[in-house]
This record gives C-alpha cells, sequence and structure tokens, in this order.
C-alpha cells in the first residue's frame, strides 16, 4: 500500500456521454398504472421529463469543470482506492473539517457548503476535506468486502493524519452521520467535535433498525405515537430499497449499472421524498452522473449489506456533540440519542439534504458549533 495522495482531474471520456445519450434515447418505459402516483415510486412521467433533460439539458461538461474548481486528491487506504477534495480556506485561523455524504449521494452534495465554510463572510472558517465513501463513485472500484462504516471510518483518521492534521472536527448525515460518530469515538484524541444532521423522518427511519432507540417508547403518548407510526410506515411502503440492497446488492447491482433510467429513477425518487426544499436538478444529476460513470450504484448497495450485517455500530463519543435538525419537530429528541449538554439546533424547513437544501443555515450552525472549540 502506498501512503502518496496524488492530484486527481474529473475527464470523462466523450464517448461515455455518447453512450448515455443514446441508451437515455433508446430507453424502455414502465407504462403508468392509473390512478397511482408517488406511492409506489417514481411516476413515469416524472422520470421521462428528468431523463429527457439528463440527455438533451444537463451540461455535464460544465457540471465536470465546477468539480475540476476544486482540489481533488486520491489516495489508498487499507487497500481502497479513496477520492476526496481538500478545499484550504485562505484565511490563517481556519480549523480542518471532515465531512462526509451519505447515501444515495456524492460530494457534488457538498458543491454549494463549502465555498460557506472555507470563505465565509463573518465568522470561523475551515479547511474541508470532503471524502467520496468507499463503493460511491470516485472511490471506485470497492476492492472487496469489509467495508462498514467502521472501517471507513478509520480509514478517514489515516486520511486525516497523512494530511498532517493533528486536531479537527467532523461532520456528516445519514451514513455520513454514522462514520463521523465513529471517526469521533475512535480518534477522540485528535477530534474537536462532531456534529451530525438529521430530521424526523430519518430520525424515525433509522429507530426502526439501529437498537435501543426506540425502546420506551409509549403508543398512547402523543408524541411517541407520531414516531411509532412513522417507523410502521418506513417498514411498510419506505423501507424497500434498503431491504433489497441489505439482502440482494448484487441482484440489484446489474441493474444500477446497467440501465442509466434504473439509475436516475433509484436516486431521483429518494431526493425527492427526502426534501422539503427544492433542489437545483443540475447538482441532482452531477451526483446520478457519478454514480453512472463510475458504474457505482452496485459497490454502494454492497457497502449498505455490509453495515446490515456487521455488530460494530460504535460507542458514544467522548467529544462536544452538536446535532442540526431540519424541518424540526418534538420528536427527534426522543429518538436521537443526544447528551444533555450538546448544541442543538432546530430548523423548520430543509430534510435529508441540508447541505443542497439549506446550505446557509447548516453553514452557520457548523460556524456556532465548531467556533468555540477552536
Amino acid at each position: 500500500m502506498s501512503n502518496e495522495i496524488r492530484p486527481f482531474t474529473l475527464e470523462i471520456p466523450q464517448s461515455e456521454l455518447d453512450y448515455l445519450h443514446d441508451r437515455l434515447a433508446r430507453a424502455r418505459w414502465a407504462a403508468q398504472l392509473p390512478g397511482t402516483g408517488w406511492e409506489r415510486g417514481i411516476p413515469e412521467a416524472n422520470l421521462r421529463e428528468l431523463a429527457e433533460y439528463w440527455r438533451t439539458g444537463f451540461d455535464w461538461r460544465a457540471r465536470e469543470a465546477e468539480l475540476n474548481a476544486l482540489p481533488q486528491f486520491t489516495t489508498e487506504i487499507d487497500g481502497q482506492h479513496i477520492h476526496f477534495l481538500h478545499v484550504r480556506s485562505p484565511r490563517p485561523d481556519a480549523q480542518p473539517l471532515l465531512i462526509t455524504h451519505g447515501f444515495p449521494s456524492s460530494i457534488a452534495e457538498f458543491l454549494r457548503l463549502i465555498p460557506l465554510l472555507t470563505e465565509p463572510a463573518d465568522g470561523p472558517a475551515f479547511h474541508v476535506v470532503a471524502p467520496s465513501l468507499p463503493g460511491y463513485a470516485l472511490s471506485t472500484p470497492l476492492a472487496g468486502t469489509g467495508w462498514t462504516m467502521a472501517r471507513t471510518a478509520r480509514a478517514w483518521i489515516e486520511l486525516m493524519a497523512r494530511l498532517g492534521y493533528d486536531r479537527y472536527g467532523v461532520h456528516g448525515g445519514d451514513v455520513g452521520g454514522g462514520v463521523s460518530g465513529l471517526v469521533a469515538a475512535l480518534d477522540g484524541a485528535h477530534v474537536t467535535g462532531v456534529h451530525v444532521v438529521t430530521d424526523p423522518l430519518t430520525a424515525a427511519n433509522v429507530a426502526t433498525f439501529l437498537p435501543g432507540l426506540a425502546d420506551g417508547l409509549d403508543p398512547d403518548d402523543p408524541v411517541d405515537k407520531v414516531i411509532l407510526d412513522r417507523m410502521d410506515a418506513f417498514r411498510r411502503d419506505g423501507s424497500g430499497y434498503l431491504a433489497i440492497q441489505n439482502s440482494r446488492p448484487q441482484t440489484i447491482g446489474y441493474g444500477l449499472v446497467d440501465s442509466p433510467v434504473l439509475q436516475l429513477a433509484w436516486i431521483a425518487e429518494k431526493f425527492e421524498s427526502w426534501t422539503d426544499l427544492p433542489i437545483d436538478r443540475d447538482q441532482l444529476l452531477t451526483t446520478v452522473s457519478l454514480h453512472w460513470f463510475t458504474g457505482s450504484g452496485a459497490s454502494a448497495a454492497h457497502t449498505l449489506y455490509e453495515q446490515s450485517h456487521s455488530a460494530e455500530w460504535g460507542a458514544p463519543p467522548a467529544v462536544p456533540q452538536g446535532f442540526a435538525v431540519f424541518g424540526a419537530d418534538e420528536t427527534v429528541r426522543r429518538v436521537v440519542p443526544a447528551p444533555a449538554d450538546a448544541h442543538w439546533s432546530e430548523f423548520e424547513r430543509g430534510l435529508h439534504f441540508p447541505a443542497m437544501e439549506d446550505p446557509e443555515n447548516l453553514a452557520g450552525d457548523l460556524r456556532a458549533f465548531f467556533g468555540p472549540l477552536r
């Protein structure tokens, strides 16, 4: 294994773009059943419109240039090819901050957030390190089995050490929140604090499979009943994507790697279902394109399989903890294991992807949390 850190430039061959456009032009479509809508998956009309824009209106070269305007690097850690952004602030007092995306996302999630962190109008600034999760987009191919959140956390700890950061903060949501919590738990001597984003739907969904979060919920309590109802709805109607990836990632992987329409639907449906504020469709299609061009739909599914079969979920971190709840209601505090002295912020709008939905409030909360921890 080499410890070398290599500069990286994203260059998708024109032949790959031509192939994508040809496949989209020749796509076969599942007819929409009369009287059905989003409750059965992304509707045909919505997907057709988005696919046509991907084929004829979306400017991949502009998005590629936007990504290449940020310093990108690759390295090898624990046998795995790792891609990451490393955007240093011009401010001499900037703090290092490791940020991790979740599912079904990519580092493109942070394109609007990063400038707000590296060059803020006021308040603390950050040197941002944003890796692509193993098996996702540019951190492919997946070198083998066993890439759980804990193994990823250990790889991130090694990455920050290679970059020369002795003290740093960590932030994430979804899978990235789990990885960030494990980084803080495993590297408390170097982590200044851990900041996690969540929302009411995600909190209830996570409580369905993470041991202990739903213990003690009372169906006769009005707030607890809302949580329990959301958990039931997720098990019944919302968890199919997770069930297939947690059990047969290879099978669904063939379709995700072979069909751009399936890869588009797989991601676009979640962006629609898990957001409250509008997301720029070019930013959505940047993530979809990264998954398509790298064939990472299958390998991302395999990492979800690995975590669902892992017993290592981590202990509570001993460093300061911060939580930002988007689309907040009274339910989240009931299931999120936040210590009494944790930083806690609530925002009325936004949900699962606040770095895309509401980057200004997210950046402000990161400054509010990490500022006193310098």
